[in-house]
């Protein structure tokens, strides 16, 4: 277990303090305080396309704030490039996913040694089965797409996605280079390596090709940055010229587009976080009408995948909360034809529905364990499942329909990732990949466990946690409890070489499964949205205090972490029991929830308001999020240390969330602290793009855990 104590934060002698202007206004009746709305940019849609449009006032507001946060963690340099040394020497660097098979050629992606930016890849796969089996890692090879290449010189490069088209020709692929998450799509020529010459702007930056290659499909931004029209670009003519395919009048409704695993059709599927609809196009009649599943209703969630003459549908259709798999008549889709393939099961819920020419796949969930269900033509099914007691299951899709191979990823907090094929006919599991931790990885040293802590209204909240064997449990030990609690979003109790920086120091690092993610069901989400958001909240506060309870840490050792609306969760939680926490950091935090649920022009509004409430038509929903939201509910106690982190480009969680928070913090608290604010004036909500640079943003992250738990008393090492 490492040893060398953490250095203390260095202070300058004042904090920087933002300029209070008054602005005050009116909603149902409620008179709103907000002094520091003006670092919201009035021009913030440039600044998106253009960070150098940002306000001189506001840069220099951001600026101090950095140079602030910079000097407090300054004698921490020495301490965060150990932490990132550490980080890499985990990360096999020559690494690579698994090729994976379509036609003639097995497609992959891998990093070279050094390189921040994946290589998109091929073989011949005839040439990649003699090349497997004599562990010849490059005969063959032909890159397609060299990211390191592409981005060099640029401060920010993210490829979103590659997709070649069905004769294995031509490559689309989508970056973005300002973290705005506005893609531009570039098509390569697979024979002669360069990209044609035609640009699509402004997209959501996924494809979707028809199946003679001649076209393709994508999702094109509006005005206020929402993916709202599904176009279609013919190779060899002006963006100008492409035809819009779909186009969503509903500004609450965001638009993607997919494939069916057959390969037969385009998906179109506009949705927000509680109903969907979805159409398809037969990717062999480009021209052709969409054909919609069955149209909208309130509160109905569907996804579709084909199979033969028959549509197979996931869905939460007829009170199946949890979700069933129905059928239906290709040529009558309509709801009233759908039949039961996989009846509803209160408390099993179905993640991901996986279609093959033989075989049906599910991914489903109970008691906050995941297992793989395999059904044949004859309706029969088994199951592939592991022992251990808390651990990550995931499928990967593939590109194949007719073969009975899946393909999964295994993984628990203490084992690295195994990436299996399993034969869905004989049973067989062949492991494919293990993880490699270069510098070394020993599972029995360390201890993972599942416990359930207790909320305020008796429901039992799950936490998986990670700690070194010998480390004792006395209450001692610092802990980072890590949180999120939205969306349904599920936080797998996986393999992350990261936190090892912080176990082997001494730490003990859990997750809070909170209410609003979907660890027991899909009524997990239900029970932490809209008007019971708060109960997200009270149930990370109840993992700690369970933490403390059990002897895993004490009262003030805790130090939160958490992301996006984890970072609301964050700023509830600093709120709520700033008595709990050493630290907490706040990575890109949805702090602002009132003032940006009120702004339908924001990019994210109108479709956040079914997971939030929409507080400017409904005063129950404004009083409901006005009584959480972290902004607006600072007050004069003491916080802990705090850690918040922005993006000047980010489209989700804008930057003045983080620095509007600060600044009331400060403003308001009588002690604690230090509050911190670090934005990354050339980034988005990810951060950093190179996997390296991101590196070097998770060492500050757990640099500061190490100082604020070493602020707070001794035990962290």
């Amino acid at each position: 277990m490492t040893s060398v104590r953490p250095p203390a934060f260095t202070l300058p002698a004042a904090a920087p303090a933002a300029d209070a202007r008054p602005h005050v206004f009116t909603v149902h009746g409620r008179r709103i305080e907000d002094p520091f709305a003006w670092l919201k940019a009035p021009n913030w849609r440039e600044v998106l396309k253009d960070p150098a449009a940002l306000p001189a006032d506001i840069r220099a507001t951001l600026e101090a704030e950095n140079a602030y946060a910079a000097a407090a963690l300054g004698e921490a340099d020495d301490l965060r490039r150990t932490l990132v040394a550490e980080m890499r020497g985990r990360i096999r660097e020559d690494d690579g996913s698994v090729p994976d098979p379509d036609g003639p050629f097995a497609y992959y992606t891998r990093h070279r040694e050094g390189g921040q930016h994946p290589l998109v890849c091929r073989r011949p796969r005839t040439v990649h089965r003699i090349a497997e089996e004599a562990g010849d890692a490059e005969t063959g090879e032909e890159i397609l797409l060299d990211g390191d290449r592409e981005g060099e010189g640029l401060a920010f490069f993210e490829i979103a996605g590659a997709a070649h088209s069905d004769d294995h020709r031509l490559l689309a692929w989508g970056a973005d280079t300002k973290g705005s998450e506005l893609h531009t799509i570039r098509v390569r020529d697979l024979d002669t390596g360069t990209d044609r010459d035609e640009r699509i702007e402004n997209t959501a930056g996924d494809v979707v090709w028809n199946a003679s290659g001649t076209a393709f499909f994508y999702v094109a931004l509006d005005e206020n940055h929402r993916p709202a029209r599904v176009m279609r670009h013919r190779l060899g003519t002006p963006q100008a010229e492409d035809r819009v395919v779909y186009e969503e009048a509903d500004a609450g409704f965001f638009v993607n587009i997919g494939r069916t695993q057959s390969g037969t059709y385009l998906t179109v599927t506009a949705s927000d976080h509680e109903t969907a609809e979805v159409h398809l196009l037969d990717r062999a009649q480009d021209e052709g009408p969409l054909t919609v599943v069955s149209p909208r209703e309130p509160r109905l969630i569907y996804s579709v995948e084909h199979w033969g003459s028959y549509l197979v549908i996931l869905t939460n259709a007829d009170g199946a909360v949890d979700f069933k798999i129905v059928t239906c008549p290709l040529d009558a889709p309509a709801r009233a034809n759908w039949v039961d393939a996989v009846p509803y099961r209160p408390g099993v819920m179905i993640r991901h529905l996986h279609v093959l020419g033989n075989h049906l796949v599910r991914l489903e969930l109970e008691n906050a364990l995941p297992r793989i269900v395999v059904r044949d033509l004859k309706g029969e099914e088994h199951t592939v499942s592991f022992a251990e007691e808390a651990y990550s299951l995931g499928l990967l899709p593939g590109y194949e329909f007719e073969t009975n191979r899946i393909r999964f990823v295994y993984s628990s907090m203490t084992t690295p990732s195994e990436t299996y094929d399993y034969d869905c006919v004989t049973r067989a599991r062949i492991l494919r990949k293990r993880q490699s931790v270069p510098s070394g990885h020993e599972p029995a040293d360390y201890v993972t466990r599942r416990l359930f802590a207790t909320a305020p209204d008796g429901e039992t909240v799950p936490v998986s946690l990670i700690h070194r064997r010998d480390l004792p449990l006395d209450g001692s030990a610092p802990l980072l409890l890590y949180g999120y609690g939205s969306y349904g979003t599920l936080m797998p109790a996986s393999f992350r070489t990261n936190l090892f920086s912080l176990v082997d120091r001494g730490f003990v690092y859990a997750i809070a499964h909170v209410r609003g993610g979907t660890e027991k069901g899909w009524n997990w989400y239900l029970d932490g949205k809209r008007e019971k958001k708060p109960n997200t909240f009270s149930d990370f506060v109840a993992c700690g205090r369970a933490l403390i309870e059990a002897g895993y840490t004490s009262q003030g050792r805790i130090v939160a972490h958490g992301g996006s609306a984890g970072g609301m969760l964050m700023g509830a939680a600093a709120n709520l029991a700033p008595e709990l926490f050493a630290g907490i950091v706040a990575d890109v935090p949805f702090v602002d929830v009132l003032n940006t649920m009120l702004d339908a022009d924001l990019p994210l509004t109108p479709p956040e308001w079914p997971e939030w409430g929409n507080p400017a038509e409904s005063e129950a929903a404004f009083e409901k999020i006005l009584s959480y939201s972290p902004y607006d509910n600072v007050a004069a106690k003491r916080y802990p240390a705090i850690l918040a982190l922005g993006g000047l480009t980010d489209p989700r969680v804008t930057y003045w969330e983080p620095a509007k928070w600060v600044a009331r913090l400060r403003a308001t608290m009588t002690g604690g602290g230090p509050i911190l604010c670090r934005i990354n004036m050339e980034a988005g909500h990810g951060g950093a793009a190179g996997r390296f640079d991101r590196l070097e943003e998770v060492g500050l992250i757990y640099a500061f855990a190490l100082m604020a738990a070493e602020a707070a008393g001794p035990g962290a090492r």
